[in-house]
């Protein structure tokens, strides 16, 4: 977010940190879905059961030794606006952020049937940057290899920033961020890591056509898979994914 100079004024600095620890601890909910984030306070927060996806490029420095600034420009544009886009498609995606190459999403998984959808999700990835591949190729660009992880957990909500000033964000911090971010780093990293990365309990609430697309990763303690989208790898095939 923009930010503009003010000064800074240390004792006020000392009476919004004792606002914020002296709040009780009650303030702080355990609930089963994502609630508003209209119910977000400097003074509140919430522990929320939800699923995250992550995704990020393997050796995205190489990339930027390889191509002239307006062609990575042009490559991490098309990249993460339609990575987004991907992500958007969830019926129940609640909060998109972009870190550098990294994109992830958290999504309302309540239902066994969301966490099929967004498994979905994973697999639209996948056959994007398959697309995305056939378009960088023809122009003479690097291909991009990602890894796709996928974790459910709990997450504790809150809102972030400087009271007053305008600057604040909606922020997710727990296991279930830190779990999605550390499969994703393991996808595709050896011969032996496949692109999509799902924890245990997110294949246990696949149902049985899904769990089938993947296996035991006994070195990650995971499952994992090459899922891709059949609609959109029609299109891959027909306009030459090779």
């Amino acid at each position: 977010m923009q930010a503009t100079y003010s000064e800074y004024d240390f004792n006020k600095s000392i009476e919004r940190i004792n606002e914020v620890l002296d709040n009780s601890d009650s303030s702080y909910e355990d609930v089963k879905s994502i609630p508003s984030r209209d119910t977000l306070t400097f003074g509140n927060g919430f522990y929320v059961g939800c699923s995250v996806l992550y995704v990020d490029i393997r050796g995205s420095t190489e990339l930027t030794s390889k191509h002239t600034r307006p062609v990575l420009a042009k490559i991490y544009k098309t990249y993460i606006s339609e990575l987004v886009a991907v992500l958007k498609g969830h019926s129940k995606v609640n909060e998109i952020y972009i870190e550098g190459d990294a994109v992830w999403g958290v999504f309302d998984t309540p239902n066994k049937a969301d966490v099929d959808e967004l498994f979905s999700i994973g697999a639209r990835v996948s056959s994007l940057v398959d697309i995305l591949n056939i378009k960088y190729k023809k122009k003479g660009y690097s291909e991009l290899k990602v890894g796709i992880g996928i974790a459910d957990g709990s997450a504790l909500l809150i809102k972030a920033g400087y009271k007053g000033s305008g600057i604040n964000e909606v922020v997710w911090l727990g296991k279930v961020v830190a779990e999605a971010a550390l499969l994703c780093s393991y996808g595709n990293k050896t011969y032996t890591d496949s692109e999509m990365m799902v924890s245990n309990i997110i294949y246990d609430n696949l149902n049985d056509a899904n769990k089938k697309l993947l296996s035991k990763n006994y070195s990650r303690d995971c499952y994992h898979g090459e899922v891709i989208n059949t609609v959109m790898d029609a299109w891959v095939q027909k306009n030459g994914k090779n």
